[in-house]
């Protein structure tokens, strides 16, 4: 509907919500907070004049909402409303932080900093503006947690105001609200504000499915009222008996939890029975409601038989949240199950509206230490002992779904990732290249590699580096399938390159021992070598894993007597023979590694599950039979891992060819300008060797230096020790063993 008030009616209407500003809080204001609220009126209405809100309103009518949102919904004090009515004024207007606290002194100062969303923390001007904010919001926490709760206050009000947006928008600012401000308001209490917030949510980012379910609510109002109209009857003779004062109403389900409900059962709308809940609400004093509570509770499964499986009893034990009720769900008219929550009026207020509704019950003393006691409740339920992490989902219990988590991208949108994504994963879910190249990552501004396991909040920034590229390692940590493919093929076309130079390098080994390379002969090979594929050939050829020995045996073979074994072989497996370019890879598992360093340990094969090659498999230590290998899924796995986990070594089967192994290089010479660059350039360009560490120290004319580098073989060590040699001034190229 388009805003159509003139100057004239502005001015009443901004007056009279002002004052329903006032008449509407928990506690009665001091002359004094009338002033403090009147003064941040005067300057929130002074600094946003020239403002409007997309709808055309004035800008002044959001901050008027926000602060009756805290004072009504949220029962908090003066300080909080003040805060709420200059929230924006730093971050919009030409007034400081330093001129809120000369005004309205520290704590309004510090609350309002809290909740101004431009971050002073991180001076990158590439860091997420809105990571910063929530990490703002929530180092405040050390300070005041009132900025929270002000915050989605505020959240609120943007969520009922939002029709005006542009759709990428509200969607974007809705899911924003499920997946945080929703949860945290549950969290505290705020059940009535949770509930809108949800509902808001899905009125946004599903709409067609909001409104049908809002539709058949509507339709059902009517069957509802007459419900719960015969449930009262049979029960108002023996409430009235008792002298209670009392009001039964029908609390309905909101259209966001019978949302939830139809899609983690896999019902439709009219499958869910627990559509409306009764609520008795009765009056009593502190002494005698939970006595009433219970005898109410006697007095209505004298009618309706209770399921007692469904007793829920929050009176003698209330929610952390402070959240008071009784909650039995009996048999009721026309034998359907009817929940009935039974509670006091000052339960009811509580449980509406949050904790902090005890005020009403209390004088002014008692209400502000109520407060404080309160506020501190929450502060050391949420707070995070690292101010540096935002972990909405260890710490804050945010997360809705377990299986995943939340973390910003380097613009400020949040990206959902499964549960135990690594810092790679988020890389590779940016885009491939940047997956390809990913060197690192900066995670909450901190350098981290790129296994780093993410959590929720996280604020990541990826590092890349051209001559970066996908090793086999990659694949040990990733865990989204886009990653895992992506560096798949990423490792099927670099092993083409080197099992094309591979090919090279057979062609013309072979032809010195007076052999044409041919599909027969490349069948024989792979025979002989115990492969399955021509590419698993032409690669080990190319990393230098078959050396010029292995191939002599091969030829003095297929010349000696064994010549008819092998043409017989070969003749078996023409059948299944692949042509010499054949595209496909198969893991070749070969050998069987354990522990974390993956080292080469003997082992002998357990009987009672005969694990084979791919298997997934652990080590167990026998007292004298040295390890023994069994499946994981092995009959005796439970019995083993449970009774002797101390005993237990990981294993897994491995491809050799494929795995890369730590070798310390030494090497000594004459110093000049560039040395180190040609060493680590000659390095990068060596068939995928990488560097794990370099140590180079020069004195008076001589370097002496020592580089960890992954290497798959010995072969390609020595060719990397060959190729270091060549360089100008290197005297001495030695592996070592000790660092």
């Amino acid at each position: 509907m388009a805003y159509t008030l003139n100057t004239e009616e502005e001015n009443k209407e901004i007056a009279k919500r002002y004052k329903d500003l006032l008449k509407g809080a928990y506690q009665t204001f001091t002359e004094n907070d009338k002033k403090e609220i009147r003064k941040a009126f005067d300057i929130a209405l002074e600094a946003h004049k020239t403002q409007r809100r997309r709808t055309g309103e004035p800008y002044i009518f959001h901050p008027i909402a926000v602060a009756k949102i805290v004072a009504y919904e949220i029962g908090l004090d003066t300080t909080s409303i003040v805060a709420a009515l200059l929230h924006d004024v730093v971050e919009d207007t030409d007034y400081t932080v330093e001129d809120i606290e000369r005004l309205f002194g520290e704590n309004v100062a510090r609350i309002v900093n809290g909740l101004t969303k431009i971050s002073h923390l991180n001076k990158e001007q590439d860091a997420s503006i809105q990571a910063e904010n929530f990490r703002k919001m929530l180092l405040t926490l050390h300070d005041d947690v009132r900025v929270i709760l002000i915050k989605i206050a505020d959240r609120l009000h943007n969520m009922q105001t939002m029709s005006a947006m542009p759709q990428d928008k509200q969607i974007k600012i809705s899911s924003e609200t499920l997946y945080i401000y929703a949860p945290l308001a549950h969290r505290l209490g705020l059940y009535n504000i949770k509930t809108e917030l949800e509902n808001l949510g899905l009125k946004y980012t599903e709409p067609a499915v909001y409104y049908n379910i809002l539709d058949k609510i509507s339709q059902s109002k009517e069957e509802q009222r007459i419900y719960i109209e015969n449930f009262s009857n049979i029960i108002k003779e023996s409430l009235d008996a008792e002298n209670f004062k009392y009001l039964i109403k029908g609390r309905r389900k909101s259209i966001y939890s019978i949302r939830k409900k139809m899609l983690s059962q896999g019902v439709t709308y009219d499958e869910i029975y627990d559509k409306f809940a009764i609520r008795i609400i009765y009056d009593s004093t502190l002494k005698e409601e939970k006595f009433d509570a219970w005898k109410i509770y006697s007095i209505v499964t004298d009618h309706f038989r209770p399921n007692p499986s469904r007793l829920r009893d929050w009176i003698s034990q209330p929610k952390s949240t402070g959240y008071e009720s009784l909650h039995i769900t009996v048999m009721g008219p026309q034998g359907k199950w009817v929940e009935v929550q039974i509670r006091s009026s000052r339960m009811d207020e509580i449980a509406e509206k949050g904790y902090a509704a005890h005020y009403k019950y209390k004088n002014k003393e008692e209400a502000e230490s109520g407060l404080d006691d309160w506020l501190n409740k929450i502060k050391e339920s949420l707070e995070n002992s690292d101010s540096n992490a935002i972990d909405f989902v260890e710490d804050f219990k945010l997360n809705l779904y377990s299986k995943e988590i939340f973390v910003f991208t380097p613009n400020g949108d949040l990206k959902a990732l499964p549960k135990n994504a690594t810092a790679l994963d988020f890389a590779f879910s940016i885009h491939t290249q940047v997956g390809m190249n990913c060197r690192g990552a900066k995670v909450n501004g901190k350098l981290k590699p790129i296994s780093h396991e993410l959590k929720s909040g996280d604020q990541v920034q990826i590092i890349t580096a051209k001559n970066q590229k996908p090793n086999v390692g990659w694949l040990e940590f990733v865990v989204t399938a886009r990653a895992r493919t992506r560096i798949k093929n990423a490792l099927k076309e670099d092993q083409k390159k080197i099992a094309e130079e591979g090919k090279e390098i057979l062609i013309r080994k072979l032809k010195h021992l007076k052999i044409t390379l041919s599909e027969k002969v490349v069948n024989e090979l792979v025979v002989f070598f115990k492969l399955k594929t021509s590419l698993d050939l032409f690669y080990r050829m190319g990393i230098g894993s078959i050396d010029n020995n292995q191939l002599k045996e091969f030829s003095s073979q297929r010349n000696n007597s064994f010549v008819s074994f092998f043409k017989n072989r070969i003749k078996r497996t023409t059948k299944n023979a692949p042509l010499i370019d054949k595209d496909e890879v198969t893991e070749n598992y070969d050998s069987l590694v354990f522990g974390k360093e993956e080292e080469r340990l003997d082992y002998k094969i357990s009987q009672c599950c005969n694990p084979i090659p791919g298997d997934k498999v652990f080590g167990f230590i026998t007292i004298n039979d040295g390890i023994k290998v069994h499946k994981k899924d092995c009959p005796n796995a439970i019995s083993l891992q449970a009774n002797y986990a101390y005993r237990i070594l990981k294993a897994k089967w491995i491809d050799s060819t494929k795995q890369e192994f730590k070798a310390i290089i030494k090497i000594q010479g004459e110093d000049h300008v560039g040395m180190v660059n040609e060493i680590t350039g000659i390095i990068s360009k060596n068939m995928s060797v990488n560097i794990h560490g370099l140590n180079i120290s020069s004195n008076d004319g001589v370097f002496e230096g020592k580089i960890t580098v992954s290497v798959k073989n010995k072969s390609q060590l020595e060719k990397l020790s060959d190729s270091i040699k060549k360089i100008k001034g290197v005297n001495n190229v030695e592996r070592i063993y000790k660092h």
